[in-house]
């Protein structure tokens, strides 16, 4: 254990924290397609520089340049700009929480693409759960106002591209014979790409948002979607596939913390009872006899 839980802990806490400072930018009036460009370009500027320390060479075949291509839409470009989106409408706090549901709709599309695997009673459990931890957070008894239910279907959104890339890299990236590290910065560097051809038509030209919100997407950008990834790969040799899911887990209670202690964000106690559900919901369709890997 002395050997992976720093690094457990320093992961858990970058993307836990990736919440609020997606919340600092887009409160200084960053659009949030910039929010998700200036994370990638950041990103792959510290992936192609781990690259060159390593001295490895980005695949150049045309098989992995066009999955990490489909893979940079769906869980780069596309959650980028949703998440960012949706916190024009929502706290930080209640984004990080709807992104403890991404378990389950990698569940949900590992399943469709598995040949008509169904889910054990288990696994049906989790899912019956984890919708109604989504209820519980969204506060359906006392009504929901147009701007949280935008914001709220973003974050889902984002999620649900989230739970579709990571299937589609199990099925597609996962036996090319190639390190994480050259298809990490394959794939954020296609998701820069899609992003910059995108960014100027819809948002126009870049502005200087302050000292503040540039720091925030720099470490967003360099630690969030960089070298996030490196500490991703080594907590997955170090300890193992089982405790790199965990940090599922933790990543709510850092994002919940950072909002409320640094923003101020109030933490109703539906969001915290309905984040609760979602992440038991998670720790349900994770056991069983026959996991399903994503």
């Amino acid at each position: 254990m002395r050997q992976w839980w720093p690094g457990f802990v320093a992961l858990s806490a970058i993307w836990g924290a990736s919440f609020a400072l997606i919340k600092v930018a887009v409160d200084a009036g960053v659009p949030p397609v910039w929010v998700a460009l200036w994370r990638c370009v950041l990103g792959a500027a510290a992936l192609w520089l781990i690259l060159a320390v390593r001295r490895e060479t980005v695949p150049r075949d045309a098989r992995a340049w066009a999955h990490s291509a489909v893979v940079a839409v769906l869980l780069n470009a596309a959650p980028f700009v949703l998440f960012s989106f949706g916190e024009t409408r929502i706290s930080s706090v209640l984004a990080g929480v709807w992104n403890a549901t991404t378990p389950l709709f990698t569940l949900l599309f590992a399943l469709v693409t598995a040949g008509g695997e169904r889910p054990g009673p288990r696994r049906a459990a989790g899912l019956a759960l984890g919708f109604a931890g989504a209820l519980v957070v969204l506060g359906v008894w006392r009504g929901i106002g147009s701007g949280q239910l935008a914001g709220s279907l973003a974050c889902l959104g984002a999620a649900a591209c989230y739970g579709a890339g990571f299937a589609y890299t199990r099925r597609f990236l996962s036996d090319l014979p190639h390190s994480t590290t050259c298809l990490a910065t394959l794939q954020i560097s296609c998701a820069t790409a899609e992003l910059a051809l995108i960014a100027p038509a819809v948002a126009g030209a870049p502005h200087w948002p302050g000292v503040s919100p540039a720091l925030s997407l720099l470490v967003l950008g360099a630690l969030g979607t960089g070298v996030a990834y490196i500490l991703n790969l080594h907590l997955v040799r170090t300890a193992g596939t089982t405790v790199a899911a965990t940090v599922t887990y933790v990543i709510p209670l850092w994002s919940t913390a950072l909002g409320a202690l640094l923003l101020a964000e109030p933490v109703h106690w539906n969001t915290a009872l309905g984040g609760l559900l979602v992440v038991v919901a998670v720790a349900l369709t994770r056991t069983g006899p026959r996991p399903l890997r994503a």
